[in-house]
């Protein structure tokens, strides 16, 4: 295989997001604001909360892109104006299809905010095509122990097949537009080479620990890497004393005109004012309260 050579490295900035959360984005941001398909990749602390410290993000839209939440630690609650609720714990993934529009809440477990705790943990946005942005939501929840891993020979690394495909293995999970998501954790000294398809887009985000991954180029903790479309595969090397944990990012562009505020992305400014008047409206519907148990 050949491997794919590297457009550029990004930094991600800390920014607070919701009701006040500290999150690493290296995109959308001044230095690089998105990668076709790819809208948003916020890494959601780590943050070490005390009792009564944790935040999250209380009720706000969605439209015309799909969502990928992981959970590295903790534990965050998710409700929608669909009637969706779910609890996310150490591991676990939500799949969301937000399409023509839907209402979402994502706050701290109340074990959270009970006791504090560490959260830590991914969101990523996916464009959607012209035609797919009015698709109906829906949603799938994953348990850690239902996400299927690949081991390597020798054990040189280990690979989560979040969604999509990967070392011939299926995900649970498949996006609307085709995207694969892997996490790769990747022992020290070692390499981690994972096949992609031609024509795709290919990003690697790393989580912790430092990699190689060009003969002069290194990578190291909250760093976007943007690879161009010149390989069959995108190698990592682990250097230092520690693990690496790197998030692999491949999918097709869609190549339409984006047109996107805050919550909304879609083709045209006529339809991000057709989504706030929805929304404005009602026509996203609204998140029924907690019905209180006895």
């Amino acid at each position: 295989m050949t491997t794919r050579s590297v457009r550029k490295t990004v930094p991600a900035t800390a920014v607070l997001e919701g009701g006040g959360f500290l999150v690493h984005r290296p995109f959308p941001t001044r230095a690089l604001m998105d990668v076709d398909p790819f809208l948003l990749l916020d890494e959601l602390g780590p943050t070490e909360y005390g009792p009564g410290e944790a935040l999250g993000a209380p009720d706000h839209p969605h439209r015309g892109f799909e969502i990928i939440t992981y959970m590295l630690s903790g534990a965050n609650q998710h409700s929608d104006s669909f009637g969706h609720r779910g609890l996310l714990g150490n591991g676990d993934v939500q799949y969301m299809l937000a399409g023509a529009g839907v209402v979402h809440r994502e706050m701290p477990a109340d074990e959270i905010i009970r006791n504090g705790g560490r959260v830590h943990g991914l969101q990523i946005w996916i464009n959607l095509a012209r035609d797919d942005k009015g698709l109906r939501p829906r949603y799938v929840d994953l348990r850690a122990d239902s996400i299927p891993t690949y081991r390597a020979p020798e054990g040189a690394f280990v690979a989560k097949v979040i969604a999509g495909h990967a070392f011939g293995v299926d995900a649970p999970v498949q996006t609307q537009h085709p995207t694969d998501y892997i996490h790769l954790t990747i022992e020290p000294n070692r390499r981690a080479e994972v096949p992609v398809r031609a024509g795709t887009t290919v990003l690697g985000y790393i989580l912790d620990g430092v990699v190689r991954v060009a003969p002069s180029r290194e990578a190291r903790t909250h760093e976007l890497i943007v690879f161009d479309n010149d390989g069959s595969s995108v190698a990592f090397d682990a250097i230092g004393q520690s693990a690496a944990n790197v998030i692999v990012l491949a999918s097709a562009p869609i190549g339409e005109p984006i047109v996107r505020h805050g919550p909304f992305v879609m083709n045209t400014e006529a339809e991000i004012v057709q989504a706030f008047d929805d929304y404005r409206t009602g026509k996203m519907g609204a998140i029924e309260p907690e019905r209180a148990t006895v």
